[in-house]
């Protein structure tokens, strides 16, 4: 090969230089509420005629009766399969023709903390698109035959996910971290089949109501118009005399012992995920404060000024607090480059993808690092995740490598404003987390402000090896022996339903 070729074409063969980072300009966000005490957010994107709406409320499966979980989760299914419309009950069916004659699709969602309806449809479309949203919210048929539909379909992928190592870890995860509380309910076959259409329509009765609800408009839009849209789409939608219910908030309980294993016969790999303590949700500043996992409670001083004062701070104090999280989060195991992957995929070999993801609740949060492997391996990969955790707690992690995961985080931020739906997403999540818009604008320099030992700090508060549950899943006697001497459990499937159910009746 010639001089002129090994040297490569530039832009062809040769990749171009690395750019300093683009600045991430995030759009005006517009905050207000209707006199019914509906929040609505605009988040103005002129130049393409394109609008994304969103109609949330704050209550998911954490709010799921005692002995009913999948109440949350059935009752969004419903929304869509009818609703009364002009005076007229209309069929899921014909709700779906609607919505696609407006150039759009009706989409449904349940989460932890929010029930949403959204459409995306071009800008002529957005008033006959928020008619539809506003009727499928406020007046769902919930029809007792759609019921029964639902509850199959849930029964029929709960039976597949039974089959599956790593969606029985992770049930499994949840009830070793969360305990019997919301947050550690898991639905399953016993709870589905106990759901009545009175449950689902006292859920519905209960929650969805203007004051616990949000509207966004992203895209197209102007506030004025937007607000003109809102006000007669959902202004008449009245506010009930009784106040709003307040949501069950109780933090983690973990389990005693520190490794759950779960015996699957037959499977064809081995789930192996751990879980640890992560930042609850920015609480309320008007309330009681406290910070998730730290030894001591901030107080707040009794003078009016100095209160405001130290609001301030806290709240600063916490949202620094976040953001340190989210990048230890992303140091441990948010891509391919980082440490779980690097260790257990590049290195050894031992799975297609080792990563981690975090959920912050209003009373506490919950890290989850994850891995599928052989299960002769199983004991392997276990031991090396929890190596790789308590390395976050020894040593920071090297500049270009904390370089590398806070642009992989800021990245992510910045596709997520791209379109009209992210920018819908990513506002609703900072609405349903209780986290103020604001501090959206200040993402980019906050997680660049991060340093190295904050990170440590982090996990050496967070993730110590005495706060660390393990959870394995596979065909046990294929794992061979050799496990460490711990305190330990071991199921049967049977065993870990019935444990779920027992939980989820606890509440």
């Amino acid at each position: 090969m010639s001089a002129g070729m090994s040297a490569g074409t530039p832009g062809v063969d040769v990749p171009p230089l690395a750019q300093p980072p683009a600045a991430i300009v995030l759009p005006a966000i517009h905050e207000s509420r209707l006199a019914n005490g509906l929040t609505l957010i605009v988040v103005p994107r002129p130049g393409l005629p394109v609008v994304s709406l969103v109609l949330s409320v704050r209550a998911g499966p954490e709010a799921d009766p005692t002995g009913r979980a999948g109440v949350a989760a059935l009752t969004v299914a419903l929304l869509s399969k009818g609703a009364q419309r002009h005076g007229r009950a209309v069929s899921a069916t014909q709700l779906a023709q609607q919505a696609e004659a407006l150039g759009g699709t009706l989409d449904s969602d349940s989460s932890w903390q929010a029930s949403s309806v959204s459409m995306s449809v071009t800008t002529p479309q957005t008033q006959s698109a928020l008619a539809l949203l506003a009727d499928v919210l406020r007046r769902p048929l919930l029809a007792a035959a759609e019921l029964e539909r639902a509850r199959t379909q849930s029964l029929d992928g709960l039976r597949v996910a039974l089959g599956s190592p790593g969606e029985v870890a992770a049930m499994a995860a949840r009830r070793a971290f969360w305990g019997p509380t919301p947050h550690g309910a898991v639905a399953t076959q016993a709870s589905l089949r106990r759901i009545t259409r009175a449950d689902v329509q006292a859920f519905h009765a209960r929650w969805f109501r203007p004051d616990n609800a949000l509207l966004v408009l992203a895209g197209d839009i102007d506030p004025s118009t937007a607000r003109t849209l809102a006000h007669a789409a959902l202004g008449s939608w009245p506010a009930p005399v009784a106040a709003l219910p307040a949501a069950t908030a109780q933090a983690p309980q973990a389990m005693s012992e520190t490794l759950l294993q779960v015996d699957l016969p037959g499977s064809g790999q081995s789930a192996v995920l751990l879980t640890a303590p992560y930042l609850a949700s920015l609480p309320n500043l008007a309330g009681p404060l406290g910070l998730t996992g730290q030894s001591s409670q901030p107080s707040l001083t009794a003078d009016p000024d100095l209160r405001a004062q130290s609001r301030t701070e806290l709240r600063a104090e916490l949202r620094t607090q976040q953001r340190v999280a989210q990048v230890a989060n992303a140091v441990l195991g948010g891509g391919y480059s980082a440490r779980l992957n690097q260790e257990l995929r590049i290195r050894r070999g031992l799975s297609y993808g080792a990563f981690s993801q975090a959920e912050s609740q209003p009373a506490g949060g919950m890290l989850t690092a994850q891995a599928q492997t052989r299960h002769a391996s199983a004991i392997q990969a276990l031991t090396l995740m929890r190596a790789e955790i308590a390395r976050m707690t020894e040593l920071p992690p090297a500049a270009d490598e904390l370089a590398a995961r806070q642009a992989s985080l800021l990245g992510s931020f910045a596709r997520r404003l791209q379109t009209t739906g992210g920018l819908a997403a990513l506002v609703t999540g900072q609405w349903i987390q209780g986290r103020p818009l604001a501090d959206l604008a200040g993402y980019s320099d906050a997680v660049l402000t991060v340093r190295p030992e904050q990170v440590r700090d982090f996990a050496r508060l967070h993730w110590g090896a005495e706060r660390l549950r393990a959870v394995v899943v596979g065909d046990l006697a294929a794992m061979g022996a050799g496990w460490q001497a711990e305190p330990s459990l071991r199921w049967t499937l049977p065993q870990l339903e019935g444990a779920l159910g027992a939980a989820e009746a606890a509440r």
